[in-house]
C-alpha cells in the first residue's frame, strides 16, 4: 500500500511537472504577451498629446484576482503604447494576433481595437503617439452608432505610387453585446488565409488576395475609368422625356385644394360648445416649496374634463375636412420614350497606371503595440495581449487565462438574469395593464369597456390570473370586430338630399313608420362603428 502510494504520489509530480513545462513551453512560444499582473508603468508609455486626457490604470477585472488595463473616464481619448523588444516579421509562417478585453460597463460608442504599428523610421515617436502614427494592422472591436464590428485593417504600401492604402475587411463580425471578457483572435497563415475569432469560434474567414474579402482590394484592379474623359455635351442619357406634344386638358384646376369642408356635415346632438375639453386639475394643490419669483406663477395641471366624457365632443364645433373630388394636383405632361436616348455614359478604361501584382500582402513589420481609442464609456479593461507564431499557442492561452474567467462571469450573469427575471414580472405586468387601458378607450370597443375594465380589476388583485384575462380580452376584441364586419355588410338606405316632395313626405313619418333622414345617418354612424358614435374632441373632427 505504502509503494502505491508512493507511486501514486509520483505519477501527480509527473503530471504537474508536464503542465508546468507545457506552460513554460507556450511562454517560451509566444513573441510577446503581457498579463498586466505587474503595474504597467515604465513597460507601456503613455502618450502625452493635449488630446489624449484618458487616465489608465491598473485595476482588477470585477470580480476576479487578475489585472488588467482599464480606460478609467469616460468620453476621452486614450493613447499608450508598448515597444516589442524586436520587430515581428509577419511574412514568415503563420502569425496569432490574440488579447482580451471587457465592456465593464457595457459600450455605446467607442473602440477597444489595437494597433500594430510599424517602426519608429516610418516617423512617430512613443511620446507622441496618435492616431496618425503609422500602423501595419489594427484589430479589435468598435461601436457606435450603427458601426458595430471587429475591425480587421491591412494598411499596405502600393509599390507603384508609394502610398499607403486601408484595406478593410468586408463583413467582419459583430461585437459581443454583454459586459463580459471576450477574447479576441486573428491568424494570418501563409496560404494568405485570415481567421477572425471570438471566444475561440470562427467568425469570419477570407483570403487576402480576393477582391470579395478586403475594400479596397489588395490587389487594384487592371484598368480604370479615364479621369481625364468626360461626357459629351450632347449625349443625351435620359431613356424617357416629358411628352413635348402634350397639352394641359381645360378643365384641370391646379389651384383645387387637396381637401375642403365637409359641407353636409352637422354638428352631433349634445355637442358642449362651452364647455372645454380640458379643466384645471380640482384636486391638484401648489407645493409648499414652489416659489413664485423663482419658479414661475404656478397652475394647476390639466385633466380631461368630465361633462365630456358623456358627451359627443366639447368645444367650438367644426366641420369636418373631406378629400376634394376636384383635386388633381399640379399637371405633368406624361413621358414617352426618348428619341435621342444614347446609352447610360461611362468613360473608357484604360490600363491602370498604379496595378501591381503579388503573391502575397506586403506586411510591414510590427515594432509595438498600441492603443488608440476614443470612448464614451469607462470600464473597458485589456487584458493577456499576445503575439505568437502558433495557433495553438493561442489556443493554450485562451484555455488557461480567459476561458476560467468567462466560465466565472456567465454562471453569473445567468443567476442575476434568474433573478432579475422573477424581480420584473410585477413590473412586465405593469406594463401589461396600461396597454390593456389604452385598449379599453378605442372608440370602437366602447360598448364593451366595462366588461374589459372589469377583467383588468380582477387581474391587478390577482396578477397570476394576467394570462387568462389577456384571453378574454382577446376573445372581446375579436367579438367586437366581428360584430363590426357583418355590421358593415348591412345595406343602409342611402339618404338623398331633401327636396320640397321629400319633406312632405317627411311630415306624414308618424303614421308610416319611416325614420327621419338625420337619424338614419346617426345608425349608418353606428353601425360603421359597431356601435354609439364615440365622443369627438375638437381636435378630432
Amino acid at each position: 500500500m505504502i509503494m502505491m502510494g508512493h507511486f501514486a504520489l509520483l505519477v501527480f509530480l509527473a503530471f504537474a511537472s508536464m503542465q508546468l513545462l507545457c506552460i513554460a513551453a507556450d511562454h517560451d512560444a509566444a513573441i510577446f504577451y503581457d498579463s498586466f499582473e505587474e503595474p504597467f508603468n515604465g513597460r507601456w508609455i503613455v502618450s502625452d498629446k493635449d488630446d489624449y486626457k484618458g487616465i489608465w490604470e491598473h485595476s482588477k477585472s470585477e470580480g476576479h484576482d487578475d489585472y488588467g488595463l482599464l480606460v478609467t473616464e469616460k468620453a476621452r481619448k486614450y493613447a499608450i503604447v508598448k515597444e516589442l523588444e524586436e520587430p515581428v516579421n509577419l511574412r514568415d509562417g503563420t502569425t496569432v494576433l490574440q488579447y482580451e478585453a471587457r465592456f465593464q460597463n457595457g459600450l455605446e460608442c467607442g473602440g477597444a481595437y489595437l494597433k500594430y504599428l510599424r517602426p519608429q523610421e516610418a516617423g512617430w515617436k512613443p511620446k507622441e503617439f496618435d492616431n496618425g502614427s503609422p500602423y501595419s494592422i489594427m484589430f479589435g472591436p468598435d461601436i457606435c452608432g450603427l458601426t458595430n464590428k471587429v475591425h480587421f485593417i491591412l494598411k499596405q504600401k502600393n509599390p507603384k505610387s508609394g502610398e499607403y492604402v486601408e484595406h478593410h475587411l468586408i463583413d467582419p463580425p459583430r461585437v459581443p453585446s454583454d459586459k463580459l471578457s471576450h477574447v479576441y483572435t486573428a491568424i494570418l497563415k501563409p496560404d494568405n488565409e485570415i481567421s477572425i475569432l471570438i471566444d475561440g469560434e470562427v467568425k469570419k474567414k477570407g483570403n487576402f488576395l480576393s477582391a470579395q474579402d478586403f475594400d479596397p482590394p489588395i490587389i487594384p484592379a487592371k484598368t480604370i475609368p479615364d479621369p481625364n474623359e468626360k461626357k459629351p455635351e450632347d449625349w443625351d442619357d435620359r431613356v424617357r422625356i416629358p411628352d413635348p406634344n402634350a397639352v394641359k386638358p381645360d378643365d384641370w384646376d391646379e389651384n383645387a385644394p387637396m381637401e375642403i369642408e365637409d359641407v353636409e356635415a352637422v354638428k352631433p346632438e349634445g355637442w358642449l360648445d362651452d364647455e372645454p375639453e380640458e379643466i384645471d386639475d380640482p384636486e391638484a394643490t401648489k407645493p409648499e416649496d414652489w416659489d413664485d419669483e423663482e419658479d414661475g406663477v404656478w397652475e394647476a395641471p390639466k385633466i380631461d374634463n368630465p361633462k365630456c366624457q358623456t358627451a359627443p365632443g366639447c368645444g367650438e364645433w367644426k366641420r369636418p375636412m373631406k378629400r376634394n373630388p376636384a383635386f388633381k394636383g399640379i399637371w405633368n405632361p406624361p413621358l414617352v420614350d426618348n428619341p435621342n436616348y444614347k446609352g447610360i455614359w461611362k468613360p473608357r478604361d484604360i490600363p491602370n497606371p498604379n496595378y501591381f501584382e503579388l503573391d502575397k500582402p506586403y506586411f510591414d513589420p510590427i515594432a509595438a503595440i498600441g492603443i488608440e481609442i476614443w470612448t464614451m464609456q469607462e470600464g473597458i479593461l485589456f487584458d493577456n495581449i499576445l503575439i505568437a507564431k502558433d495557433e495553438n499557442v493561442a489556443e493554450s492561452y485562451r484555455d488557461t487565462t480567459w476561458k476560467p474567467k468567462f466560465v466565472v462571469e456567465k454562471e453569473k450573469q445567468k443567476a442575476e438574469e434568474e433573478a432579475a427575471g422573477s424581480d420584473d414580472l410585477g413590473g412586465f405586468q405593469k406594463k401589461v395593464f396600461d396597454v390593456l387601458y389604452k385598449f379599453a378607450d378605442i372608440p370602437f370597443l366602447s360598448k364593451y369597456k366595462l366588461q374589459i375594465l372589469d377583467f383588468i380589476e380582477k387581474a391587478e388583485k390577482q396578477p397570476n390570473l394576467t394570462i387568462g384575462v389577456l384571453v378574454s380580452i382577446v376573445v372581446v376584441i375579436l367579438t367586437a370586430i366581428f360584430m363590426l364586419i357583418f355590421s358593415g355588410k348591412k345595406q343602409q338606405p342611402r339618404v338623398e338630399k331633401k327636396t320640397e316632395e321629400a319633406a312632405d313626405t317627411s311630415n306624414d313619418q308618424g303614421s308610416s313608420g319611416e325614420k327621419p333622414a338625420e337619424e338614419e345617418k346617426e345608425e349608418e354612424k353606428e353601425n360603421e362603428t359597431g356601435g354609439a358614435a364615440p365622443r369627438q374632441r375638437r381636435r378630432d373632427t
